[in-house]
């Protein structure tokens, strides 16, 4: 590849960033919502929950289905057609009555929304090369990371001038302009004669071969386990954050808010680090910052205790350990990626499967253990310190490879 390629051309990263934005805004923006949503429609906070757990099953099984499909048929097509079932299902949303429409809906909502994320790290393998890679998916993390900082903020404040319908509203409006911008404006990343042939038949022999390389299956297994641990959280502050210390749909937007930033400087601090820091350090050094940081948060709700004026210390804690998931977030991906020359849509779609569908298990826990802060760190812990067990056995693994000391 030219220098000229190699450069992360700034044009192509917005484009793939807001494509990638629409994930984790369809995840959070009705999260200052939930509590409104339960009163609305008769329900517990604990089926509420569960439409954020449908909307990460769907976007588990729709890059699967996404990423292999833009192996075989390029990365355009793929993404006029979600983002058109995108916008129908959210107006359907928008409308929707009891609480069985609203999970059913919330799924398909997933399935078709996980196109811009899964595609825009194909595309990003499709562009560049080597630790290139990894730089370039820092930036899309940068959207990630922002993303759920405008989200919740953005929800509360329309929560002022409409229901929580309006929220799916927006988010039809949105997948319209990237429905248009796709068609306007990109180009296709995956020429013919690289493209994958074979059908089913060979979209199963290409996931089989990637799960079967140990190291990628380890990475993979990581990135899951990690964002189970970071949903627990995510899904659980709304109810903890205003139920429990006081706090307004719209002071809630801004708490979480300041986490999503911390989030969006540990993806970049990674971006500066990689190419000078080998990434299995950088990964290993922020899982064990997360589980200390986990150790903290319940250290927090056991000695200091929960309740209105209490939200400092847990401030102090919550933060730098979301900030050390965020270091994570580029990197697992980028050392799988970055081992693979072909079949990057389908590899991109295993890591992020694994990513959304272990949130999904990780969303609800809190709140079926019983809700609490401590109930949340402790699900935290488990998940930061297996997630740490495995990076160990992969580092081990590539060391041995390389001959050298892990």
């Amino acid at each position: 590849m030219t220098s000229d390629g190699q450069r992360l051309r700034a044009g192509l990263l917005v484009l793939l960033g807001a494509l990638t934005a629409l994930a984790p805004l369809t995840i959070n923006l009705y999260l200052p919502a939930f509590p409104v949503i339960a009163a609305e429609l008769g329900v517990g906070k604990g089926q509420v929950q569960l439409t954020m757990t449908a909307t990460l099953v769907g976007l588990a099984l729709g890059q699967l289905l996404v990423g292999s499909v833009s192996d075989a048929v390029g990365r355009r097509r793929p993404l006029l057609a979600a983002f058109a079932v995108y916008v129908v299902v959210s107006l359907g949303i928008a409308v929707a009555s009891g609480i069985e429409l609203l999970l059913v809906l919330r799924l398909a909502q997933g399935l078709v929304g996980s196109a811009g994320l899964v595609i825009s790290m194909a595309v990003v393998r499709d562009t560049y090369d080597g630790y290139v890679v990894g730089r370039a998916l820092s930036r899309l993390m940068l959207v990630v990371g922002v993303a759920p900082v405008l989200a919740p903020a953005l929800g509360s404040q329309l929560l002022l001038v409409g229901s929580w319908r309006l929220l799916f509203v927006v988010l039809a409006v949105l997948g319209l302009v990237l429905l248009l911008l796709v068609a306007l404006v990109m180009t296709e990343s995956l020429p013919p004669e690289l493209r994958r042939t074979g059908g089913t038949a060979a979209a199963t022999r290409s996931y089989v071969a990637l799960l079967r390389d140990p190291t990628f299956f380890g990475l993979v297994l990581v990135a899951g386990i990690t964002m189970a641990g970071q949903f627990t959280y995510i899904s659980a502050s709304t109810f903890f954050f205003q139920q429990t210390y006081g706090l307004s749909a719209q002071q809630y937007g801004l708490v979480f808010g300041a986490g999503a930033v911390m989030v969006t400087l540990g993806t970049q601090v990674t971006g500066v680090l990689l190419g000078r820091v080998r990434p299995l350090r950088i990964v290993g050094g922020a899982l064990v910052a997360a589980l200390l940081g986990a150790t903290a948060i319940a250290v927090v709700a056991v000695g200091v205790g929960t309740g209105p004026g209490r939200l400092v210390p847990l401030l102090l804690v919550i933060l730098p350990t979301v900030g050390a998931v965020g270091m994570m977030l580029p990197a697992v991906p980028a050392i799988a990626l970055a081992r693979l020359s072909h079949d990057a849509g389908s590899a991109a779609a295993l890591v992020g499967a694994a990513q959304f569908g272990m949130a999904a298990v990780g969303a609800p826990l809190s709140g079926l253990l019983g809700g609490s802060v401590l109930t949340m760190a402790l699900v935290m812990m488990v998940a930061f310190a297996l997630a740490g067990l495995i990076m160990i056995g992969v580092a081990r693994r590539e060391a041995g490879l390389r001959g050298a000391p892990p």
